[in-house]
């Protein structure tokens, strides 16, 4: 007879929630945190230079701009695009909202490219079906830490004259063919959420190796203004400066950057943590005809921002939403990500609908992600095993 699940009234695997995803936040870094809190700066200080330069080399880049969120470095890199109204981007619809609403915020057209099946990634081969004369940039998401198929998709912004904005929110560390993530696009976003692979908090930056992106983005990080002598046209009074462009207060504070170094010199651990959690459950899954384990590129290497499965619903007799439920009763704190952009309520009144990426339709109603961070302990890792195993059979067909 079959163990009684926990959504039915039996014991579950956990006593105590664990969450999918959790910060670390360590003694050096409060200790950097207190030092700044006791320093001359709180803001507009130089804990954000020294940030922004541990970025640039630590990926490669010959500069990095940190902004208040990722949302807000999303939105700076299409400003700096020069997207505008009656603009065309291409971009996933297997994506936190920010991706698009960062084109929309510039009056930009978001056009969803349907994704690979096997990879979660936006598809080359649906980005060049989608490219138009109107076609100002192309953002491709580097989903779950996973590197998207930048060289492919550079190649085909080459040909057309566009700009490749990689959404690289959760692939800070991630490795592209021997590069890291960071220096191979236009320009790369990352986001320092709690949830991603370090934190700041709230926070994001964009990474370039352009000098005229960098001055774009760094105006639009604060209101438009400048106090460069070679860019201001009234340079005689010492105190002078100028609004050049129409900005916004994206700054980030040094308390934040004192945090975002002290973070930043643990990442490879906290990468190598997540891999070793992504290689228990590929061990213990990989056999399971329930379900499959995340597909990995030969010339990628994740940074394993999430860990998703994908349900084999015609071996199951329920749903994703009976199976979600059930390992949460659990105390496993699974999650979806992510709804497809053009599903929501916002998108709809703007005239998307449900049809327009298949692939992304299809991966959306069967994945579920795991529990995957630095913090989680053996036990941890083995009671979501368990769990997911547990769940699995109970609700198998015979």
């Amino acid at each position: 007879m079959k163990e009684l699940l926990a959504v039915q009234g039996g014991k579950p695997v956990r006593k105590n929630f664990l969450p999918y995803g959790q910060q670390w936040i360590g003694k050096d870094d409060i200790k950097a945190i207190v030092k700044t809190l006791k320093s001359e700066y709180l803001t507009t200080g130089p804990k954000i230079s020294e940030f922004e330069e541990e970025i640039a080399n630590y990926v490669g880049a010959k500069y990095a701009i940190v902004f208040s969120s990722g949302t807000a470095a999303l939105h700076a890199a299409c400003f700096a695009a020069e997207i505008k109204e009656e603009d065309e981007v291409i971009t996933t619809p297997m994506t936190f909202v920010a991706t698009a609403n960062s084109i929309l915020y510039q009056g930009g057209k978001p056009v969803f490219a349907d994704i690979d099946r096997r990879t979660y990634n936006i598809d080359p081969k649906d980005i060049n079906a989608k490219i138009t004369k109107k076609t100002k940039a192309i953002i491709p998401v580097s989903f779950t830490g996973q590197p998207v198929d930048l060289e492919e998709i550079i190649n085909s912004a080459k040909r057309n004259n566009i700009l490749v904005i990689e959404d690289g929110s959760h692939s800070l560390g991630a490795n592209y063919k021997d590069k890291k993530v960071g220096t191979i696009a236009d320009m790369t976003v990352f986001s320092f959420h709690p949830v991603k692979n370090i934190t700041t908090g709230e926070g994001g930056a964009v990474t370039t190796n352009s000098k005229v992106l960098y001055q774009k983005l760094l105006l639009f990080r604060t209101h438009g203004i400048t106090r460069d002598k070679n860019l201001i046209n009234n340079s005689q009074e010492p105190w002078y400066y100028e609004q050049l462009e129409l900005g916004f207060n994206y700054r980030i504070t040094d308390i934040q950057c004192a945090m975002g170094i002290s973070q930043l010199r643990k990442i490879d651990w906290f990468i190598n943590r997540r891999k070793k959690i992504a290689n228990k459950y590929n061990e213990a899954f990989k056999d399971n005809e329930l379900l499959s384990v995340p597909y990995q590129e030969d010339n990628c290497f994740s940074s394993w921002h999430l860990y998703i499965i994908q349900l084999n619903l015609n071996k199951l007799k329920v749903g994703r939403k009976e199976i979600f439920e059930a390992l949460r009763a659990e105390n496993i704190g699974v999650n979806v990500h992510y709804i497809p952009v053009y599903y929501h309520p916002y998108y709809n009144k703007i005239g998307y609908y449900k049809g327009i990426c298949p692939n992304a339709e299809f991966i959306y109603d069967r994945i579920i992600t795991l529990p995957l961070f630095p913090k989680m302990k053996n036990r941890d890792v083995r009671d979501v095993i368990e769990s997911v195993i547990k769940v699995l059979e109970y609700f198998k067909k015979h």
